[in-house]
């Protein structure tokens, strides 16, 4: 394997940093741990060994300790050494990105207590779907500056929601200058995950992801396939025309069920998209996969993980990198034979289930506590 060039912490005192808690952690921290980037290129023809050192995405941020898609949450998973972090990307109406996990916002924001808002609530069929709610497509910047951001998940981790109403909807130009700032602080490189979210709705309403992200990603130099930033979508379409606009990775999100919205009516399937032959195809456009975790680790009729499928390695003989989702701490969310306890809500063996992916030979993972997956990530190296 070939040794990283940029400095990395001792063992114990990487877990110093990694073991600490939210209440502890001091304002000033650092985490100036190996950022490992890896090269991009795309390996066609080319068989791909699992990286040296597996990535670890800061899913939305830390977003099991804040809010999620904050800039708070963005720069605790920073600090907490993740690789990567991550902010998802909608519209506004004045056509401005800004990270949220979805379009419509009542579940992660307060917009529902702004009375000047009330009219504004609506349903819309989003991929198919009806929803009721706010959507950011219909805010101005200013308008949605005005709102805080909320926990989504407050029964599961009412500790966040004392930080509910401190924070703003932050744009992808101030997540990007918030990394520029933590890159001169820490002096290393740390990844940026951005992802489009319905990118065929918003092309339908004629506000496209595409063109305002590629020309933020240059603006900010990340334009090019060594860039520390890799763009996601769930979509098809989209990431092929990003393959003729940017040299910047590409990441084919799957899920473990259903398909792509915008192969809807060919009958394309996730499963379909990560068999041999389909990832094959995908590599003809983009530089990994992100599955979700049991399509790598099946889980038996009691919910417990089985032996890892053939798609990390069916991945690599296609010069593709796999990297999973998501990795949460929490009981409900891990296989039950990494479950601790009966309480849904407490923590479980999550390292446990991060080794059993970095054994099946994935690239990288994305985890609501990156301490978690540091620690874990760490530990399985050494």
């Amino acid at each position: 394997m070939t040794p990283r060039t940029l400095r990395r912490m001792a063992p114990a005192s990487l877990l110093a940093v990694t073991a600490l808690t939210v209440s502890t952690l001091p304002a000033d921290a650092t985490a100036p741990v190996e950022r490992a980037i890896p090269a991009a290129a795309k390996a066609k023809g080319k068989a791909l060994q699992q990286l040296d050192v597996p990535l670890v995405f800061g899913h939305r941020g830390a977003s099991g300790y804040r809010p999620e898609h904050t800039l708070a949450a963005y720069e605790l998973a920073i600090r907490m050494g993740a690789d990567f972090i991550e902010p998802d990307l909608v519209s506004t109406k004045d056509g401005v990105l800004v990270t949220r996990h979805e379009n419509e916002i009542s579940g992660t924001t307060d917009v529902a207590d702004h009375p000047e808002f009330a009219s504004r609530r609506t349903t819309k069929t989003i991929d198919g779907a009806s929803i009721t709610g706010w959507f950011t497509e219909d805010f101005t910047l200013a308008e949605l500056k005005t709102l805080r951001a909320e926990e989504r998940l407050p029964q599961v981790r009412p500790g966040n929601t004392r930080y509910d109403g401190r924070f703003e909807i932050p744009t992808l130009v101030e997540v990007l200058r918030l990394v520029q700032t933590w890159e001169k602080r820490l002096g290393t490189k740390i990844g940026v995950s951005p992802e489009t979210k319905h990118p065929t709705y918003f092309d339908s309403i004629g506000l496209s992801l595409e063109e305002p992200l590629v020309a933020t990603l240059e603006r900010f130099g990340l334009d090019r396939r060594k860039s520390n930033a890799v763009i996601q979508s769930f979509e098809v379409s989209n990431l092929k025309d990003l393959d003729q606009l940017i040299d910047t990775p590409l990441v084919q999100l799957t899920g473990a069920s259903g398909g792509p919205f915008d192969l809807k009516a060919q009958g394309t399937t996730y499963a379909q998209i990560v068999s041999a032959q389909g990832l094959e195809q995908v590599s003809r456009y983009a530089d990994w996969v992100g599955p979700e975790k049991s399509q790598v680790l099946p889980r038996n009729a009691a919910g417990a993980t089985t032996t890892p499928s053939a798609l990390v390695r069916d991945a690599h003989r296609a010069g593709l990198r796999v990297t999973v989702y998501t990795v949460r701490d929490e009981n409900q969310f891990l296989p039950v034979n990494f479950r601790v306890g009966v309480d849904p809500v407490a923590k479980g063996d999550v390292r446990g289930e991060i080794v059993q992916l970095l054994d099946a030979g994935v690239d990288g993972f994305f985890a609501d506590f990156p301490d978690s997956g540091v620690d874990a990530r760490d530990s399985w190296l050494r």
